[in-house]
This record gives structure tokens, sequence and C-alpha cells, in this order.
């Protein structure tokens, strides 16, 4: 039997506003985009194309989804960029506007900086030390 994460969910307020940032800002790809009806679409990004596991791009609906936009992980680092050119991509997305909360920093596991989304949700970027 072969199971995988087939996607997972950022909630986001307005789906065009996300796929800028992640798309125009983060470097990130769309791989689907959808119209469901009724205002719903089914958008899909990823930071490749041939990325394995997509993000689902989820429009807000209603008092208790919208309270959960950028506080999904209570506050905790939620999500895992990872790079093999880990300067590349963190130059490449300062100078796009991507709000980095602190300088790279050199760990036994690897190269790591912490940064944002618009909306709060936090994510490492990450270079791991190859073995």
């Amino acid at each position: 039997m072969t199971r995988r994460i087939s996607a997972v969910t950022i909630v986001v307020p307005n789906y065009d506003e996300a796929i800028a940032f992640y798309v125009g800002s983060a470097g990130f790809h769309v791989v689907e985009d959808t119209d469901m009806g009724n205002g719903k679409r089914w958008v899909l990004i990823a930071p490749s194309p041939d990325a394995q596991t997509p993000i689902l791009i989820a429009q807000a609906d209603g008092k208790k989804q919208t309270a959960a936009i950028g506080n999904q992980t209570g506050g905790r680092v939620g999500f895992f960029l990872h790079t093999d050119d880990f300067y590349t991509d963190f130059d490449r997305m300062t100078q796009s506007g991507v709000f980095f909360e602190e300088a790279p920093r050199d760990e036994p596991y690897g190269m790591v900086a912490i940064w944002r989304d618009p909306w709060g949700n936090r994510w490492d970027l990450l270079e791991l030390k190859k073995s």
C-alpha cells in the first residue's frame, strides 16, 4: 500500500493576493487554478512544478476561517521550504519583498532563516547540510 500527503492548505483572505505573493515574491508556481463555481477556486501552488506535495490556497469563508488566517500553526513555523541554493533563494526572495524575521544562520543541520507571508504564516527557508 502506498500512502502520501497529496496537499496541505493555507487559508488566505484572497486567492489572487495569495497567488501574487507566493508566485510573484516567493518564487512558487501555480500548478492548478480551477474555478469551482460560487466564488470558489481550487488553487494549487508549489515551489517547483514537479513538487510532490502542493499547497492548496483556500480563501477564507466565514468568521472561523478568517480568524485562522496567519495563525494556522499557533505562531510556530509551520511550513518548510527546502532549497539546494540557500543564498540565491534568500537574496531573490528578499529583493522581491519577502520579510525575513532574522538573518540567515548556520545550524548543525544546515542554513536556515525564518520568513513570513503577508498574513503571518511562518516558514523556514532551509538548505540541509550534505552528509
